[in-house]
């Protein structure tokens, strides 16, 4: 059971060495290839490599009344005047709700006996000549390699939540 200093700790060592070159897509999904490089703890030069993929569902457009009937869920008064505050400015207002499915069977796991800079240098050759769009390195924590990996995607949706706003502008969705 991890404490939320185990969370902070892997949010604060979270760094994605390469980033992917597109976004999540407004009107489609996108597969992410993820490579996911952690030093094993009290190992010297033993490191994981863990490479497998996060599908990213194109994003919905969630109305406020939408969103208002999912806040209200267990809450009380205020949550129902907030909820009444943002039907009345509907036409002001657009969320997206963002979808990742993460499927653990695609993960593959190799351990590597360097250290993890020439670990690092190998993965961003390979990653490099192979041209993927969709690719990312992340730097990260073993034992929460999982909470890493959803640092990654939270500062994917940050990354990709304006153009894809703009891309619904543009058509006239919100």
């Amino acid at each position: 059971m991890f404490k939320p200093d185990d969370f902070q700790y892997a949010l604060e060592n979270t760094q994605v060495i390469f980033t992917p070159q597109r976004r999540i897509a407004t009107f489609g999904s996108v597969d992410f290839h993820f490579y996911l490089i952690s030093e094993l703890m009290d190992q010297v030069n033993q490191v994981r490599v863990r490479d497998g993929r996060i599908q990213a569902e194109r994003p919905e457009i969630l109305t406020p009344g939408n969103a208002a009937r999912l806040m209200l869920d267990g809450f009380g008064e205020p949550a129902r005047d907030f909820a009444a505050w943002l039907e009345q400015r509907r036409e002001n207002i657009a969320l997206l709700k963002y979808g990742f499915q993460f499927r653990k069977s695609g993960v593959v796991e190799n351990i590597v006996h360097s250290p993890i800079e020439d670990v690092v240098i190998r993965v961003r050759e390979q990653v490099t000549a192979a041209m993927e769009p969709t690719s990312t390195i992340i730097r990260g924590v073993d034992d929460a390699w999982e909470v890493c990996l959803m640092k990654f995607t939270m500062d994917l949706v940050q990354q990709s939540a304006p153009g894809n706003m703009g891309d619904l502008r543009n058509r006239g969705l919100i």
